[in-house]
């Protein structure tokens, strides 16, 4: 896509975590098109830095992202365009998306995860 090449596009490879945090506190929007993911940390993590998140309606992100972002079909461009203008237009939605993704990320911790695990495990293992 000439689009996708023209100089105001930037294409960034691997950041160190201060690059990174410095990209997402000057981010607008975090678009997230992935078709498959395995469980979906980009889409965190921009909500953990604060910024709105558009996904792909697709493998692990709604259940990830749950009501925290908005979701397009991974074939319809012109829905994601509807959403990224709806997202960079509408205030309050922005920042409901954002107060939604930093509630939706204390939600999902390690201890947590670790503990429901184990509780499942031993279900399993009959203890």
């Amino acid at each position: 896509m000439p689009r996708l090449r023209s100089r105001d596009v930037v294409h960034l490879d691997y950041l160190e975590p201060s690059q990174l945090a410095a990209v997402y506190a000057g981010a607008e929007l975090f678009v997230f098109p992935s078709i498959y993911e395995g469980f979906g940390f980009p889409l965190l993590e921009a909500m953990a830095y604060g910024v709105p998140a558009i996904a792909a309606n697709s493998s692990s992100l709604p259940e990830v992202g749950a009501d925290a972002a908005l979701y397009f079909e991974p074939n319809d461009a012109r829905m994601l365009a509807t959403l990224i203008e709806h997202v960079t237009t509408d205030a309050p939605m922005r920042e409901q998306l954002i107060a939604r993704g930093h509630e939706r990320v204390a939600s999902l911790r390690w201890d947590r995860a670790a503990a429901e695990t184990l509780g499942v495990l031993r279900h399993a293992g009959g203890f």
